[in-house]
């Protein structure tokens, strides 16, 4: 009789800790599910100056982890952890008519040297004024190379040491196609999730 009782507390045991692995697991998917079904659904700002739409989207921190490390919320989590003061705007143009921008008869430049712009130097023409009136210069780009497939040009632009709930504006004195100072205002606090 006496091995019923710790039989059963065994049992129970068991499965106490095994419900537990599965809400951890369940909340984890969720997690995952929810982050891919926002994607890259924020604010997007659009200007038309000329020819040319400007276009510029914050992307979601959490959301640009996934994409670059994986269903790995744990680690996701502490990486985000590591990084929430940082923000990371794409940047896009693209000409009415579908032309490519980067043309000589847009920049005033080779092609090539438009393409070394881009890749390069376009960084030192970005920056963000935060809620609290704070200038963060541009740390860093990513132009997305297409080969001449889309009718755009894109760019991941990076900022960091901005207080996740500032709100910002980015800054762009376009010298690429010499359109003047352009303003985005991101006047909502950025998608936490």
């Amino acid at each position: 009789m006496s091995k019923i009782p710790t039989i059963f507390f065994l049992s129970v045991l068991f499965l106490c800790i095994s419900c537990n692995s599965n809400k951890k697991k369940t909340i984890e998917e969720y997690k995952t599910y929810n982050l891919q079904q926002q994607g890259w659904k924020t604010k997007r700002i659009n200007q038309f100056i000329g020819d040319i739409n400007y276009t510029a989207t914050q992307v979601p921190l959490q959301y640009y982890l996934l994409k670059n490390i994986g269903k790995d919320m744990e680690r996701m989590d502490s990486i985000y952890k590591a990084n929430n003061k940082e923000r990371i705007i794409e940047i896009e143009f693209q000409h009415t008519n579908q032309d490519d921008l980067l043309k000589e008869k847009y920049t005033n430049r080779s092609y090539e040297d438009a393409v070394k712009y881009m890749a390069f130097t376009i960084a030192n023409d970005f920056t963000v004024i935060t809620s609290s009136n704070d200038t963060i210069l541009c740390s860093g780009v990513n132009f997305e190379r297409n080969f001449k497939v889309a009718p755009f040009k894109r760019a991941l632009l990076y900022f960091n040491n901005i207080n996740p709930d500032q709100t910002i504006k980015l800054i762009y004195q376009d010298k690429l196609f010499d359109n003047g100072i352009i303003k985005f205002n991101f006047g909502e606090t950025p998608i936490k999730i």
